[in-house]
């Protein structure tokens, strides 16, 4: 069996667009895959800013500056030590990830934290880029080709776009029968699996006398010493 990958789908939501300068997360949200296959072990935070979130993101998220007057600023334990060891040393998954790379890692820096390097990144538009060049690679696009609901997102939020991000990479990666790939396990060896069983006896035929009568009379249009009796 192959080793144990474990991953993270991750996502987050922002005041606004530019980490660079004063904007900042409000939302993380990560889903743990194991071998490409959400385990339902989920990590979810709101946070506080400590600046106003911009219009467009509360049209987006539905998320407002009453809603994070009371939760936790990201430099908190219960927000960066619960996120780092839910993370632990997995890969990052995400949708456009320089953007959460970007947010995160400045949030980290912001802390006196290591950022997290960008070989620990997987960003699933580049691979959707590749597999359908030319074709929409948004999130939405790529749920609706995958036949993934979207039903339940009336808004965006971190969850549930890294719940629908971990069900996209899977498909992404070769679609839903791959998990039988990871979790398979066969108690009989490949060897024994291959060995057939003798029958105890022939089984009877079920061609009439007239059908052999006229199977052995066809044999006989096609000359002598046909090809096939050679392997025979």
């Amino acid at each position: 069996m192959s080793d144990v990958v474990r991953e993270i789908a991750f996502d987050t939501e922002t005041t606004g667009l530019d980490w660079a300068s004063d904007d900042r997360v409000i939302e993380l949200g990560a889903v743990e895959m194991i071998n490409h296959i959400s385990t339902g072990k989920t990590f979810r935070v709101l946070i506080n800013p400590g600046r106003s979130v911009s219009e467009a993101t509360v049209r987006i998220t539905g998320i407002t500056d009453e809603m994070l007057v009371d939760k936790p600023s990201f430099e908190s334990p219960e927000v960066v030590d619960a996120f780092l060891e839910f993370v632990g040393d997995s890969k990052l998954v995400a949708h456009n990830a320089s953007f959460d790379r970007g947010f995160l890692n400045a949030e980290l820096k912001r802390c006196g934290r290591p950022e997290i390097d960008i070989s620990r990144w997987v960003d699933t538009v580049i691979i959707a880029r590749q597999k359908f060049p030319g074709a929409p690679a948004s999130l939405d696009a790529l749920c609706r080709r995958f036949d993934i609901s979207l039903e339940s997102r009336t808004l965006h939020g971190a969850l549930l776009d890294a719940q629908l991000l971990a069900l996209v990479y899977l498909e992404l990666l070769g679609g839903r029968a791959r998990s039988f790939e990871f979790g398979f396990q066969s108690s009989v060896k490949n060897t024994e699996l291959a060995k057939s069983q003798a029958r105890q006896s022939n089984l009877a035929s079920r061609l009439t006398q007239d059908e052999q009568s006229a199977h052995t009379e066809f044999i006989a249009k096609l000359g002598k010493n046909p090809i096939w009796q050679k392997y025979a």
